[in-house]
């Protein structure tokens, strides 16, 4: 019994080093995906259903081709057996429409489906079926990486060093015939150069072409599995893993169920002694190749699955005598916990009271402090209303006093010009000039310019700020060197605190009625509440104040 904490011990320490691993993100987040496999198959089956559907419409033949082609290309990793009954009624339709182009791009695609599944006789008959002298050369991409993908599943099962010949020939081949700067021939470059044993160049070359697909790409996982290659055969397999995690969470959020990464991890986690995590990879990749009748991957998983199985199995019996151990070791500890726990009570109970008070004078103090807090607030707003009331004041004082001496000086200029004309006796000049408004038109604008420049000085931002009140198409444009219309100058005065339509219908010399009737048309055009309107309009503007 002494050595038993220790061995509690040794046994957390080494649990919490083998939950480093569940912390890495790209490998979470495989885990993720392969736990929510079903509904990325929901995702690719209503695509499939989706394009099905188009089917059941009149089709010319040449139409119903191409619709049986892009359900194919969906099934290419997801069935195998429903993307050759696809493209076997390609065969027929093209047979049909005496298309030896399309019968041929049939025959090619079925043949690559066939050695997939591991139908190598059927695929191989195939092949020999299409006439390579009458191939249009579009698709000799398509035959020579048809013949070495045969190859290279071949293989799989029938190991025999002239396959490797003919998959180097083959992809020699594709190489001369695709576009240097498509994807496809990247990939295969890369895949010659790793064969080569040449992997630092194939490295640089798919980094380089990592970086400009899109994570939801299916060559995307491609890359990224290629990439991890040439991490393993450099030795540096936590690289290698990184790639390989990023490829398979690719392929699954894609419901690809052709997926070669899976394989290789669930291998990495095994030699690195995790076969928990290797039983998981391994038996979501048999899953996928079972669903996918990928024969080829069938047999590379089979022999391995065995393995990791049996491990996995005396891990678990281990686990289960562990685990009795660990509940002994438990039930010791939790009675000296419930003894600990009894005491922690009593004292909990003692300390209970005083925790009581003082949450009790907490709150009471927290509510002291929100009411300060208010207190404090108001007395701001109200020292900045004050600071503006004050300066608007300053403001127009000063401006008072010098349009009371200007209208003084005038008022005497004016009395002087018609003494003149009545020591001249031009009483019909006398006459024209008491009974002309111009004077008076001409004070009045001149007054509105100084109201307007003087209010513009306090509030320059005032005309922007009412707009942005309004609707876009409703919005004041003034003319060319108007600095306010009657409109503005109605909601300039609301701004300076004056409500009253009496008051404003005085001091711009308008009825009562236009008065009202601007405002509620402003109203009517408002952007915001009608009833809050003139309280934002209140409330524009920032005044630049003296002792800011």
């Amino acid at each position: 019994m002494k050595n038993y904490p220790l061995i509690f011990f040794i046994f957390f320490i080494f649990n919490f080093v083998a939950a480093t691993e569940n912390n890495n993100p790209i490998f979470k987040e495989l885990l993720s995906a392969i736990k929510n496999k079903k509904e990325y198959e929901l995702v690719k089956e209503k695509k499939i259903g989706d394009l099905k559907k188009l089917l059941s419409g009149e089709l010319s033949l040449t139409q119903e081709y191409e619709i049986n082609s892009k359900i194919y290309k969906e099934y290419r990793k997801f069935k195998l057996d429903s993307a050759v009954y696809f493209i076997k009624k390609n065969h027929r339709t093209a047979l049909i429409l005496k298309d030896n182009y399309l019968e041929d791009l049939a025959k090619l695609q079925l043949a690559n489906l066939y050695s997939s599944s591991g139908r190598y006789r059927e695929s191989e008959e195939t092949l020999k079926a299409i006439n390579r002298n009458k191939l249009a050369k579009n698709l000799y991409s398509d035959y020579y990486e048809v013949y070495s993908q045969f190859f290279e599943h071949y293989a799989t099962n029938n190991f025999n060093p002239e396959y490797a010949k003919f998959i180097g020939i083959y992809r020699d081949s594709l190489l001369s015939v695709l576009d240097q700067n498509s994807i496809k021939f990247k990939i295969s470059r890369a895949q010659k150069d790793i064969a080569e044993n040449n992997s630092d160049k194939a490295q640089n070359n798919l980094s380089t072409l990592l970086k400009n697909l899109k994570s939801k790409d299916q060559d995307y996982a491609m890359v990224a599995y290629l990439l991890g290659d040439t991490y393993q055969f450099q030795k540096d397999t936590e690289t290698a893993k990184k790639y390989y995690l990023i490829s398979a969470t690719t392929d699954i959020k894609n419901a690809i169920k052709d997926n070669a990464s899976v394989q290789n991890l669930a291998l990495i986690y095994y030699e690195m002694g995790d076969v928990d995590t290797a039983f998981t990879f391994t038996k979501s990749a048999i899953e996928d190749a079972i669903f996918c009748n990928v024969k080829f991957r069938t047999v590379q998983m089979s022999e391995f699955y065995s393995i990791i199985n049996t491990a996995y199995l005396e891990k678990e019996a281990k686990r289960k005598s562990e685990l009795q151990l660990y509940l002994i070791l438990i039930s010791i500890l939790s009675l000296f916990l419930i003894i600990a726990v009894i005491y922690v009570y009593k004292q909990m109970k003692r300390v209970s009271k005083i925790k009581e008070e003082l949450h009790e004078t907490g709150q009471k103090l927290a509510a002291l402090n929100q009411e300060i807090i208010k207190a404090n607030q108001d007395l701001e707003d109200r020292n900045l209303q004050l600071s503006e009331s004050n300066h608007i004041k300053e403001e127009y004082i000063a401006h008072f006093f010098d349009l009371c001496s200007t209208y003084i000086n005038k008022l005497e200029n004016y009395r002087k010009t018609l003494n003149k004309k009545a020591s001249e006796k031009k009483l019909e000049d006398l006459f024209k000039m008491l009974k002309s408004n111009t004077i008076v038109e001409t004070e009045l604008e001149e007054l509105y310019l100084n109201f307007d420049t003087i209010f513009l000085n306090l509030y320059p931002t005032f005309v922007k700020d009412f707009n942005s009140l309004l609707i876009n198409d409703e919005q004041i444009i003034l003319k060319p060197n108007e600095l306010l219309n009657t409109e503005l100058r109605i909601f300039a005065l609301v701004r300076l605190g004056i409500n009253d339509s009496v008051k404003i219908a005085a001091f711009l010399r308008y009825s009562l009625s236009t008065i009202y009737n601007y405002r509620t048309k402003a109203r009517n055009k408002a952007a915001v509440s009608r009833d809050e309107f003139e309280i934002l309009v209140s409330k524009i503007g920032n005044l630049p104040l003296k002792n800011q």
